[in-house]
């Protein structure tokens, strides 16, 4: 089903700050009215008072996504508002705790995997539906290379919550192939963002088990990072028509610092118990 931009109703959560923010920004000025999400409401009235100065429509929504009540509500918000969304980008996300799997406190740890990993399964249960109605839809759900790194001391939380992500993303995209709607996952590249900061201000004061971030960290710092108009462009190339035959991929930016890591490129090993003949 073709419609135009405008036509094209987007959710962004996360888009209070960061990416965000900005890939509401660059949908609204692609046309499409915006539904930006996200915890904080002063942070989601700067963005859309940004929306609204570069000539955009943008609603807000302050809503905790890793709630499920709070999400039904948003999806009714969102509906009765604008109508079904075609597009649907989860950048909301957080890091931490930056421990070790014994030390770490249970609760920051579950909130970690409830923003990055269950939260964007609310939203797509929410979501979806009215995509698969309408023949047309995009789901981009932001990862982090940290998935594909070898496991490493301190990050367990949020690498466990990506990898779970990406595998959420494959199975979306097997349930809906061929439908009109996609799904993907993408690594930004490595941003010097707020939670970039928040990470380099932490692990300057830990121990020599934090010696691996702080080099990441002080590498980001000088080179800069990449730019985050490159993960921008990447997420208004897979929410247009473009993006139709990209479904169920581990999406890098053009020309990332950090080289693309191989993902789930190559099939897996057939299945004894069925013939795949």
């Amino acid at each position: 089903m073709e419609t135009t931009a405008g036509e094209r109703i987007a959710v962004v959560t996360g888009a209070g700050r960061g990416l965000g923010r900005q890939v509401a920004l660059a949908l609204a000025r692609r046309g499409h009215p915006v539904v930006g999400v996200a915890r904080n409401g002063a942070q989601l009235s700067e963005t859309a008072d940004l929306v609204r100065g570069a000539g955009g429509r943008m609603l807000t929504r302050p809503t905790n996504v890793s709630d499920p009540a709070a999400v039904t509500a948003l999806a009714t918000f969102v509906q009765d508002q604008l109508g079904a969304p075609s597009i649907l980008v989860n950048a909301a996300g957080v890091f931490g705790p930056i421990a070790l799997i014994r030390d770490g406190d249970p609760e920051d740890w579950v909130r970690t995997m409830m923003i990055d990993a269950i939260a964007p399964y609310l939203t797509i249960r929410a979501f979806i539906g009215g995509m698969l109605d309408a023949g047309w839809g995009r789901v981009v759900n932001v990862t982090s290379a940290a998935s594909l790194h070898p496991p490493g001391a301190l990050n367990s939380a949020y690498g466990t919550a990506k990898v779970a992500l990406n595998q959420l993303t494959r199975h979306l995209a097997a349930e809906i192939e061929g439908s009109g709607v996609t799904a993907n996952v993408i690594h930004p590249g490595d941003v010097k963002t707020d939670m970039w900061q928040d990470i380099h201000d932490r692990v300057a004061m830990m121990g020599p088990e934090a010696d691996p971030y702080r080099q990441w960290a002080d590498w980001v710092a000088e080179t800069g990072g990449d730019p985050p108009e490159k993960a921008v462009d990447l997420v208004l190339e897979l929410t247009s028509d473009a993006g139709a035959d990209r479904n169920g991929e581990f999406c890098w930016v053009h020309e990332p610092l950090q080289a693309p890591i191989p993902s789930w490129d190559k099939p897996a090993d057939a299945r004894p118990w069925i013939d795949e003949k």
